[in-house]
């Protein structure tokens, strides 16, 4: 490894560049990142363009014909439609903790492919991931089986209170009381949406559907959250580092002189992105052939219902209702993503892409652990642990089990730690927010520290 003053002039010139990544130089710079909308859909055409799936699904070094499984796949036949001609490698050993699915696995097996994987990471026996695996699916057979209805319960709640709160904001006519019951409804609608992504990691559910009441489309969201940031957090194949460029950026870069005013850019835009991706689906119907067909779904309305709620419950003006919803659209919105920005990935001790590494292959859960800092206040407290993405270092590692479930699983995952080295850190809230900030205008990114 060169010298730290050389590995900034490497990494600069790599970024600059744009053909590979800047920490894992091994790989292509992803197709059509910086292109078009940067929509969930084109992040899966760029995948699959740059993963050697030759049409049919890769997991590690071999082709699937998973057709055949569609319809009886117990996840729901929606994971891998959307998935079709990439690498799922990393959806594959982070949803399926049940050591039998490889042996379901071998029954759709084509061939091997022909090209290296397009992904810095690995699965080994013997690595953290996968020991750490095999730990936490012995531990789910100690936990109570019903545990998951803590989480039922708050999200069933938080769902009544939103639907209450817009009723009273139109029925009611006095002021104080409009303004209480508007910012009630915007706040347990962005709660909703938080405690939504709980659901919409599982197999399919009615509760996932609860998300499509922000106007986002949860089948987007499985793009671009559970399949994209998730897999691959704070690297370049993280859409939740891309789709908020050029406007903010994450990742150290030089040239962006209004990094300092990225604040400012946050507090002014956060509370348009629900409508924003709502009318940018909307407007890939006109640039994309088949977009309708291929994407929307029934539950694209679903968030259309709630104005007429509030019409039909409080005999106002449907106009009435529509600007008082709008306002709790935006509302929610700009709390949802101030909420989900501060969350765990932005502090200047995660790791980025430009970060310098010591190996440019490493073991997939160690990394998502350095790309993460959990919050002790949150993870305090169930119902913040719902509503602001608590627990999240084991939630990145596990996806699929419930939130409920995941403290029961904290001591396997610090032994693990501690016999791996993995980088757990815990820090608060409040230092999430100012290292955020700080970080929006970080120009360079973490190097090693020497040895002498």
């Amino acid at each position: 490894m060169p010298p730290n003053s050389e590995y900034l002039a490497i990494a600069a010139k790599r970024a600059e560049e744009k053909k590979t990544h800047v920490s894992f130089p091994q790989l292509v710079y992803p197709s059509l990142r910086d292109d078009g909308l940067r929509d969930p859909v084109q992040w899966l055409m760029g995948k699959a363009m740059d993963d050697g799936a030759e049409g049919v699904w890769r997991v590690h070094d071999g082709l699937y014909d998973f057709e055949p499984f569609l319809q009886i796949h117990p996840g729901g036949a929606e994971w891998l439609e959307l998935t079709k001609g990439t690498d799922i490698t990393e959806a594959f050993e982070s949803h399926h903790l049940n050591p039998a699915v490889n042996k379901v696995l071998e029954k759709y097996y084509i061939r091997k492919a022909k090209t290296p994987r397009n992904s810095p990471f690995t699965f080994k026996d013997d690595g953290f991931f996968r020991s750490l695996k095999r730990a936490v699916w012995a531990e789910l057979q100690k936990t109570p089986r019903h545990i998951h209805k803590r989480a039922d319960t708050i999200i069933d709640g938080l769902f009544v209170a939103f639907l209450v709160s817009c009723a009273i904001s139109c029925i009611s006519k006095s002021y104080w009381v409009v303004m209480t019951s508007y910012l009630s409804a915007s706040l347990c609608l962005a709660w909703l949406t938080v405690a939504a992504h709980n659901y919409i990691h599982k197999k399919t559910n009615w509760r996932m559907y609860l998300f499509n009441f922000s106007l986002w489309s949860y089948r987007d969201f499985r793009v671009s959250h559970a399949l994209s940031h998730h897999l691959y957090p704070n690297t370049l194949m993280d859409l939740e580092i891309s789709g908020f460029e050029p406007f903010v950026f994450w990742l150290p870069l030089k040239n962006r002189f209004y990094g300092k005013f990225a604040i400012f850019i946050e507090l002014a835009t956060f509370g348009l992105i629900f409508p924003v991706n709502f009318f940018k689906r909307l407007i890939l119907n006109f640039l994309r052939k088949d977009f309708f067909l291929n994407h929307y779904r029934w539950h694209d309305v679903l968030g259309f219902l709630t104005p007429v709620w509030m019409w039909v419950i409080s005999g106002c003006s449907f106009y009435d209702a529509f600007i008082m919803w709008l306002w709790i659209i935006c509302t929610a919105s700009f709390i949802f993503f101030n909420i989900g920005s501060n969350a765990a990935h932005h502090h200047p001790i995660c790791f980025r892409d430009g970060d310098e590494v010591d190996e440019v292959t490493r073991d997939w859960g160690l990394h998502e652990v350095e790309a993460v800092m959990d919050r002790r206040d949150i993870n305090t407290s169930f119902f913040r642990v719902m509503t602001f993405f608590g627990h999240h270092t084991l939630h990145h590692l596990f996806p699929t089990l419930d939130h409920a479930v995941l403290e029961y699983m904290y001591p396997v995952f610090l032994q693990h730690c501690e016999k791996y080295r993995a980088k757990f850190r815990v820090t608060t809230q409040f230092d999430m927010v100012v290292q955020q900030i700080k970080l929006t205008a970080k120009k360079t990114p973490n190097l090693l520290e020497k040895s002498n």
